[in-house]
């Protein structure tokens, strides 16, 4: 499955998803990525602005009229939106885990104490403030009656739950 059927990469589905809520600049699709995907689903710049030639060239997205400093607006075709429904009916594929911390403590023999303890405090901090922005964003997506954002959201919700709950059980020395 996956890229045999349609053809499109995560990244270039993504784009085409936003591009849904209408016409953007790269900059924009990076702001709005940033706002709704990025609890569960990270992009960087440099591949958004790989992706936009590429479904350009394919025809799936248009460009438009060159606003303020030069910057285009991409707008999702026909083709683009048949391309993505092509997309959200494959098969997903397996998920991949890196987690820098769990690599770390993997190796936690070869760490000092106080580098495992200095890990798992920064670790800590790091997940309870993710959970709490989540959190947040979750309601806001409920207020607005987005129950389909809302639930990807509690998906980032349950992962640093877990995070935290794992980390009070990893040995720091």
């Amino acid at each position: 499955m996956g890229m045999a059927d349609s053809g499109v990469n995560p990244t270039a589905a993504a784009l085409l998803g936003l591009l849904h809520e209408g016409p953007m600049t790269g900059g924009q699709l990076m702001a709005a990525a940033e706002r709704k995907l990025a609890p569960y689903w990270s992009m960087t710049r440099s591949q958004v602005y790989r992706e936009l030639p590429v479904l350009a060239e394919r025809g799936l997205v248009r460009l438009g009229k060159p606003g303020p400093r030069s910057s285009q607006p991409y707008a999702i075709t026909a083709a683009g939106k048949r391309m993505f429904s092509r997309w959200l009916a494959e098969d997903p594929g397996r998920d991949t885990i890196r987690n820098p911390i769990a690599l770390r403590i993997a190796f936690g023999g070869l760490h000092s104490a106080n580098q495992l303890r200095n890990l798992q405090a920064s670790a800590n901090e790091y997940h309870t403030e993710a959970l709490a922005r989540v959190r947040e964003q979750v309601k806001n997506a409920k207020k607005e009656g987005d129950n389909f954002d809302a639930s990807a959201l509690e998906f980032a919700v349950a992962y640093h739950k877990a995070a935290l709950s794992w980390l009070k059980t990893a040995p720091v020395g």
